[in-house]
């Protein structure tokens, strides 16, 4: 029996989500590129053009997932799990969830994007069997 389990954000998720959003940011900020990861704006819960899902364990919220599509490719715009919260599946609960709405969106594809150094985001998406494809460069003017 698994104690994780994923679903669509209500409102009155709000303020969870809020306060992973903030954990997020500090861990982020940390990394190569931080400063430009999309976690900085989620979508509203309800949003049917990007949906936000929520990561339980026991009831409790510890983890986000906010998707996207564009054309026939969904994207996975941002993802979060509580740093304790880690490793006992409720990062993939959301994926899991987030890929199934893509699939009945009719995309074909899904991209994701890992900041440099965040190895554990990395490995997770190569676990669920999303390789790599682009590597994008950045230089500020």
């Amino acid at each position: 029996m698994t104690l994780a389990a994923a679903r669509l954000a209500v409102p009155q998720d709000a303020a969870s989500v809020e306060a992973l959003r903030v954990a997020a940011l500090v861990e982020i900020d940390a990394l190569r590129g931080g400063e430009r990861y999309p976690v900085r704006t989620l979508p509203a819960p309800g949003d049917p053009a990007r949906p936000l899902w929520v990561g339980e364990i026991a009831g409790t919220v510890v983890g986000f997932l906010a998707a996207s599509r564009s054309g026939t490719t969904g994207t996975v715009d941002a993802v979060y799990v509580d740093a304790q919260c880690r490793a006992v599946g409720v990062g993939a609960a959301m994926l899991d969830a987030a890929v199934a709405w893509m699939r009945a969106m009719r995309c074909d594809a899904v991209d994701a994007t890992a900041l440099p150094g965040a190895r554990q985001t990395k490995n997770f998406f190569e676990e669920a069997g999303l390789t790599a494809r682009l590597l994008v460069v950045h230089r500020r003017l």
